[in-house]
């Protein structure tokens, strides 16, 4: 044991301001100020007080704190409170979630009032929830003090915040004082490059651990210094039940108030049938049906009485988690069989903890990958899939993960000291035992494509969410490169005068007497001549696409098809020249290293662990290289009638907003040849497949022939939950400048939001238009007291922006693309859904464009055989987003005019559940609102 001198604890002061805006320097001021006091381990004492800012308080910080001017009229100013500040702050460690804010705002405050600002040591509590928990979701307060159960009485007022800081501050050090000694020794090391001082918290945990003898815990092993998580069995065994009961009988006897859902059997027995019979079978089950249990229990039944596994294909892998974490629970529950369920994903999903191990060795001074390491070293401790995607990394921690993920061997198997370890081979172990594998669209599609199957065999599959499966399979089979992304891999190898990649192989070899074909200095000049023709590619190609985008004037972001004529055109001959020699280039590194990696293997050389990690770790690298090399041939220098390519960027940030993208135009051949034709039994459903009753566009897209379908309606009652009502006072979209419809619709909009005091979805079709209308909104100054919010303006994600619109009483959420679907608000919290124009795509997208002309070739209409059928389509997703759960009402708003004035919008109204829908004004639209809502 370590002698240690004795320490004295910590004393933490805990702080929260509330203020009138983000910078003093421009004259913000503390509006309240509340200080919690940690001594020996417990909350001891909190000071709180109103301070008076000297100016009136801004109607969104009202709004958010519940603070008027009223109740800080008669508050002191903040220089009569310094003298009591100060003194709690002396000796202690300054804590806030967010340091720097709370801090600098104080310190800015304490000058003022002629104090020598606060010099001590100071704690940030989102970094300190980064290490302690890496997995949150958020590390925003509010949702840290909710997921953790900690009573958050009034978020954004001082007194409230600062109270539940500490507490989780309390809470992260004793969920550290857990970890094994061997974990937090590191942790104390890599702490030194964080960039508050979390140093002292790991000093004091570890001076009082080296005091006392602790046994590891039972569920932990220490293999090669790292601590890990023991490998539990996932086998799951429930049930003393008959087992010759119905679902019915199951569910009637399992499920609390269980209320018979007629759809969801006839699902289940439909699915039965088609997995008995071999058949491919398409179900149409609207929202409130029962769609994941529906298909959940017959894939399952079928599973254990055929002794086959089934697959189960979501679109995304939140989705696919969420099918774990909650509808197998419910599976658990009812099942009167052990039955064992396996989530499966891409191998770069997973952690090669032989890598990891070696990068602890490195002298770590960049905080991303600092920060990140330490956030694995937790994790570690409680992860039993090593699957990164339960962490919550920086965009930087992403970056590095690069290094560390699995990418299969390039040595043999047994030279690594972790493979008994390893969590993909582990995650493929338990797929060949499962009855059930959860996967995403993503690794199915990409296992189709490659020889070395990711997947255990299997012949029966059910694919949700299966109105992504064609625009899936086009990304998957297709290809993406992006500038970044680019210079990113590329930068990796360096030359010889960096300690890059490269340098560091010419070290492994130099060392072993291994040497390449060409000279070291042939291949460093070889390299940097590489590096200096892609920048010139890309500067031409930046030219060339600005040149472009002087056609279209007023539009910052564009997309420019490459078709085969612009490829043979005089404009494009630089690109494709220069393109040429990057490969070329490309082509002849790749060579020269995947040469001298074969001759490392087949000499069996002596290495080192640290010098086999490199090895794995150029291997992935060269993996990277091989990739970005075959997608710029395919892109840029291979000519194919099969493949929609386009280029992609915002003329204000060139070169870095290139994105270049490739797809098949069509993808139903690979998919009937791959997956259909290959399957005893398919079943595809979702809540929007049909377009007029039928399913004939979707099954054309994916090329889907002889399968069954059933369209299985919502129970809820939209005559009585919902109305769709018309403007009449608003112009038709057509006969108007874009201008003046968005003054005509924003206008329009106010009024409506006034009207349903917020609680509003506002759907777009393009973000300029969303852009403009929530400027036109925001500056009218008759929203103050509402909360706006904007998809690509607010930051934040759209999970995040979705739970930010639900927190706020009066919130009026914009929204585009994504959020037509996969937004689930029920309840109160949004009460009218407005669209802003039908969502037809727009005619000159590359792949619309591209399949239009395949249509037009054959002798079909391209509107009425794909424009449309996709536009309804996506309608009915996005009406799909007001009425969640029987209880549910609202107001849906279709300001395109389009879908009374033409032939074709009825089609839109019929494919939508009935519901009573009116034409009016904006006076009529009101009485509407204030009547019904």
């Amino acid at each position: 044991m370590k002698a240690v001198k004795k320490m004295d604890p910590l004393k933490f002061v805990v702080v929260d301001l509330e203020t009138t805006g983000n910078s003093p320097k421009r004259g913000e001021r503390i509006i309240q100020l509340s200080a919690v006091t940690i001594e020996n381990g417990k909350i001891t004492d909190q000071y709180t007080s109103f301070v008076s800012p000297g100016k009136p308080i801004p109607a969104f910080i009202e709004e958010l704190t519940g603070i008027n001017d009223e109740m800080v009229r008669d508050a002191p100013v903040f220089e009569e409170i310094a003298p009591v500040v100060h003194k709690i702050l002396e000796g202690a460690v300054f804590v806030a979630h967010n340091v720097n804010f709370d801090l600098s705002f104080l310190q800015a405050e304490l000058e003022e009032s002629g104090y020598v600002p606060f010099d001590g040591p100071s704690v940030d509590t989102v970094e300190l929830a980064k290490v302690a928990f890496p997995s949150a979701d958020s590390f925003k307060l509010s949702e840290l003090s909710s997921t953790l159960d900690v009573s958050h009485v009034r978020p954004h007022q001082a007194d409230s915040d600062a109270y539940v800081t500490a507490e989780i501050l309390l809470y992260f050090i004793d969920t550290l004082n857990g970890l094994p000694l061997v974990t937090l020794e590191k942790l104390r090391k890599l702490s030194n490059h964080l960039k508050s001082d979390l140093y002292l918290i790991f000093e004091q945990i570890l001076h009082d651990k080296y005091e006392r003898i602790e046994n590891l815990p039972e569920d932990l092993e220490v293999h090669r210094g790292l601590a890990i998580r023991k490998k539990g069995s996932v086998k799951i065994s429930t049930g003393k039940a008959d087992e010759g009961e119905g679902i019915e009988e199951l569910l009637k006897r399992t499920v609390p108030h269980y209320e018979r859902r007629g759809a969801q059997l006839d699902m289940m027995e439909s699915i039965t049938d088609a997995f008995f019979l071999s058949k491919n079978m398409v179900i149409e089950a609207g929202t409130g049906v029962g769609k994941s249990l529906g298909y959940l229990w017959p894939s399952l039944d079928f599973a254990i009485r055929k002794g086959e596994r089934v697959v189960i294909s979501t679109y995304t892998i939140q989705l696919q988690e969420q099918l774990l974490q909650q509808e197998i629970k419910r599976l658990e529950a009812i099942a009167p069989f052990p039955f064992k369920t396996v989530l499966l994903k891409g191998k770069n999903h997973y952690i090669n903890l032989f890598k990891f191990e070696q990068s602890l060795r490195e002298d770590e001074a960049q905080y991303d990958a600092a920060l990140t390491k330490m956030q694995i070293l937790v994790w570690l401790t409680r992860t039993e899939t090593g699957d990164m995607s339960e962490l919550n990394l920086s965009s930087g921690g992403q970056l590095f993960w690069n290094r560390l993920k699995q990418d299969g061997w390039h040595l043999p198997h047994h030279k690594d000291p972790w493979v008994s370890k390893d969590f993909y081979l582990s995650a493929r172990k338990e797929a060949l035992e499962a009855d059930l594998i959860i996967t995403n669209h993503s690794m199915l599609l990409t296992d189709v494509k490659m020889e070395k199957k990711m997947l255990p065999d299997f012949n029966y599959l059910v694919i949700d969410e299966a109105h992504h499966l064609e625009k899936a399979a086009r990304q998957h089979l297709g290809i993406m490169l992006d500038y970044p992304s680019i210079k990113f891999t590329v930068s990796q190898l360096g030359s010889l005068d960096q300690h890059q990649l490269y340098k560091r192989l010419d070290e492994l070899l130099a060392n072993h007497s291994v040497t390449m074909e060409l000279h070291p200095f042939e291949m460093d000049r070889l390299i940097t001549d590489f590096y200096r023709e892609l920048e010139e590619a890309f500067t031409v190609l930046a030219s060339t696409f600005y040149k472009q985008s002087k056609k279209r004037s007023g539009v910052n972001k564009i997309q420019w098809r490459l078709t085969e004529d612009v490829k043979k055109s005089r404009q494009w001959m630089p690109v494709r020249m220069i393109i040429e020699r990057v490969v070329s280039h490309m082509k002849t590194i790749e060579g020269q290293f995947r040469k001298v990696l074969d001759t490392v293997k087949e000499k069996k050389l002596k290495l080192t662990d640290p010098e086999k990690a490199f090895i794995e770790e150029f291997f992935s690298f060269l993996l990277d290289w091989n990739e970005l090399y075959s997608g710029l041939s395919t892109l840029f220098l291979k000519s194919s009638d099969e493949y929609v390519i386009w280029l992609e960027g915002d003329t204000r940030s060139l070169p870095n907003s290139l994105t270049i993208q490739g797809q098949p135009v069509t993808v139903s051949d690979q998919l009937r040849d791959e997956v259909f034709v290959k399957k005893e039994s398919v079943i595809l459903t979702s809540a929007t497949l049909t377009v007029s009753d039928s399913f004939d566009f979707f099954l054309r897209e994916i090329g889907l022939d002889g399968a069954g379908t059933l369209r299985l309606p919502s129970p809820f009652d939209y005559r009585e939950a919902t109305r769709l009502f018309i403007p009449s006072d608003v112009p038709e979209i057509q006969q108007v400048t874009n201008e003046e419809y968005i003054e005509a619709i924003s206008s329009h909009l106010i009024g409506v939001a006034q009207a349903t005091k917020g609680r509003m979805l506002i759907l777009f079709t393009s973000y300029d238009m969303l852009r403009k209308t929530y400027e036109l909104m925001k500056d009218s100054g008759l929203l103050e007291e509402y909360v706006l919010m904007a998809q690509g303006i607010t930051s934040g994600s759209r999970t995040r922006l979705t739970k930010n619109f639900q927190r706020f009483d009066k919130a009026i959420l914009f929204g585009t693309s994504s959020f037509w679907e996969g937004v689930d608000i029920p309840g109160e919290d949004l009460s009218c859904l407005a669209m802003v124009r039908l969502p037809f795509s727009p005619p000159d997208e590359p792949v619309t464009q591209a399949k239009a002309e395949i249509l037009k070739a054959a002798g079909k209409n391209s509107f009425s055989a794909l424009s449309l059928p996709e536009a309804i389509i996506r309608f009915k997703q996005g009406i799909g987003r007001l009425i969640r759960r029987s209880s549910d009402r609202g107001i849906i708003i279709v300001y395109d005019r389009r879908i009374i004035s033409t032939r074709y919008g009825k089609a839109f109204l019929e494919s939508i559940p009935e519901m009573p829908v009116q034409e009016g004004d904006l006076f009529e639209l009101i009485d509407q609102i204030e009547d019904w809502l």
